[in-house]
């Protein structure tokens, strides 16, 4: 019997391609096999799938669990003006937009001028230059993970829309300075995610196309920001956001453990 999807009956050549990745790892890479036959990384009439030759993160949420020096920073200049301090959870739903959105966020309505952003954004910045190192740690396994797919050969960096000053000095603190092959924060000349900007630099840089990269993130910008680009778009479920969200924004595929990146390359 054939096998079809979406009506179109698979070439011999392709369906031997996904009995291979399925034989090797299972139900899990079933469904990235299937994906990428959908998506024509296998071709349903030859069996070619361009090589997956980079993984590009994004950083807080994703490699590093940040949570509680952001909202301790973003409290601190609260307190200093007088203003009400936000329960740390209320952070997973404004982080991910860069520093002046998430002051933004964090102020009052009343005080959410233009102006004020810009001083509160300065002096939460001056915060967190001297907390982020306070209880930030990688998640469990991402050190592990970074090491091996080092070790298979894949081209590592990370994009985030974190201010650039912090990306490249928090990346290099907690996961040294020879792992990323590149390390892109948030600057004033190029758009932030969901924007493609940031992944075609990153591919001129590493020298490959977009659909050679997978973007691995924890929130919607990130897996609107792979779709944009045409990376694959890998959400994580231990981040920031739910798995809602991530679905209802494109994502190609979830993962419960930073090891489970191993079957896609």
């Amino acid at each position: 019997m054939p096998c079809v999807i979406d009506g179109v009956p698979l070439s011999m050549q392709a369906k031997r391609r996904v009995r291979v990745v399925v034989g090797e790892h299972g139900a899990f890479s079933l469904h990235w096999a299937l994906w990428q036959v959908d998506r024509g990384y296998i071709s349903r009439h030859e069996g070619i799938m361009p090589t997956l030759k980079a993984f590009i993160f994004d950083l807080d949420g994703t490699l590093i669990d940040s949570l509680a020096d952001i909202a301790e920073s973003i409290n601190r200049m609260l307190d200093a003006r007088g203003y009400p301090r936000c329960e740390k959870g209320v952070f997973k739903q404004m982080v991910g937009d860069g520093m002046e959105k998430l002051v933004e966020r964090a102020l009052p309505e009343s005080a959410r001028s233009d102006e004020l952003i810009k001083i509160c954004t300065e002096e939460y910045r001056a915060q967190y230059d001297l907390l982020w190192q306070a209880e930030t740690r990688p998640y469990e396994g991402i050190v592990e993970m970074l090491a091996e797919l080092q070790r298979r050969g894949l081209k590592l960096a990370v994009i985030s829309n974190k201010a650039h000053r912090f990306t490249v000095p928090m990346t290099e603190h907690f996961f040294g300075t020879t792992v990323f092959d590149h390390i892109l924060g948030q600057r004033v000349e190029v758009p932030r995610k969901p924007d493609a900007a940031g992944a075609h630099e990153m591919a001129a840089f590493l020298g490959l196309q977009t659909d050679e990269m997978a973007y691995v993130g924890d929130s919607g910008i990130d897996m609107q920001f792979a779709k944009n680009s045409g990376m694959r778009a890998v959400g994580v479920r231990w981040g920031f956001r739910s798995e809602a969200e991530l679905i209802e924004c494109g994502a190609d595929l979830l993962i419960s453990r930073p090891a489970e990146l191993f079957d896609l390359c």
